[in-house]
């Protein structure tokens, strides 16, 4: 949930999936379309058909116990690097790098005099963050650095008069130099494909039922661009088609 969102906008969510799901069967025993109902407006939902997935895999696999080991996570849908290690570190005290943006960007300031990381983690950012990692204490190094570029070490005003590690930071050592990769774009969202698509999954989460075509075409003016977002629902398992063209959540 925490993926690309904001923690004030996960934890109502979060809450109220805890008390619904307190456990990887009980969210595998429903239908993946109560995960999407349940998602709210997080964005990016197919993360929840992908958490769904995981249950269910978790449940049939591993006796409804999430796996402490690192590449057994791996194996699960819908888990990448970020969150095997966040699972193994965190809730099994393993010994993993957790890369998330905030952690990316203090190694990149702290230890290699550059503003901002690369677009994508590199297999250089790996090896430093795993050189760097201590031998024992290592979930809790990986929260402390977390919070560290979270709350100090900000993306656009970073706080360097707070900042514990200000004396040997490397980027205030060289002056702060400005960032010359690529622009760094803020995503766009009004008018978009990702919009639409939210609108259209509104109505469907807010239907117990089958819903007509017609309740969905009300939602978004542009007849083009409502169609491009309704047959990518579909395409992603999102959405599902009746024979009679009413549209439900996937079931």
């Amino acid at each position: 949930m925490l993926q690309q969102t904001p923690v004030v906008r996960v934890l109502p969510v979060w809450h109220e999936w805890m008390e619904r799901w307190p456990t990887p069967d009980a969210l595998a025993a429903e239908q993946p379309g109560e995960a999407v109902r349940h998602w709210g407006r997080l964005g990016y939902p197919r993360r929840a058909l992908r958490l769904h997935e995981c249950a269910k895999a978790i449940t049939k696999s591993h006796g409804g116990e999430v796996p402490s080991d690192h590449a057994t996570l791996l194996s699960l849908p819908g888990i990448g690097e970020y969150t095997a290690a966040a699972v193994a570190s965190f809730a099994y005290g393993g010994r993993h790098a957790v890369l998330d943006t905030n952690v990316r960007r203090v190694f990149a300031r702290a230890v290699r005099a550059e503003e901002y990381p690369p677009t994508a983690t590199s297999a250089a950012e790996r090896k430093l963050a795993q050189a760097l990692l201590p031998e024992l204490g290592a979930a809790r190094w990986g929260v402390a650095v977390m919070e560290l570029g979270a709350l100090v070490c900000t993306a656009r005003a970073p706080r360097c008069a707070d900042c514990p590690i200000t004396h040997v930071c490397a980027w205030r050592l060289a002056g702060k130099p400005p960032h010359t990769g690529p622009a760094r774009k803020g995503q766009t969202y009004a008018g978009t494909d990702r919009q639409c698509r939210g609108r259209l999954l509104e109505v469907l989460r807010a239907a117990h039922g089958p819903v007509p075509k017609s309740a969905l075409d009300v939602v978004w003016a542009d007849a083009d661009q409502r169609e491009r977002a309704l047959d990518g629902l579909l395409a992603d398992g999102l959405a599902e088609q009746l024979d009679d063209d009413t549209y439900r959540l996937p079931t």
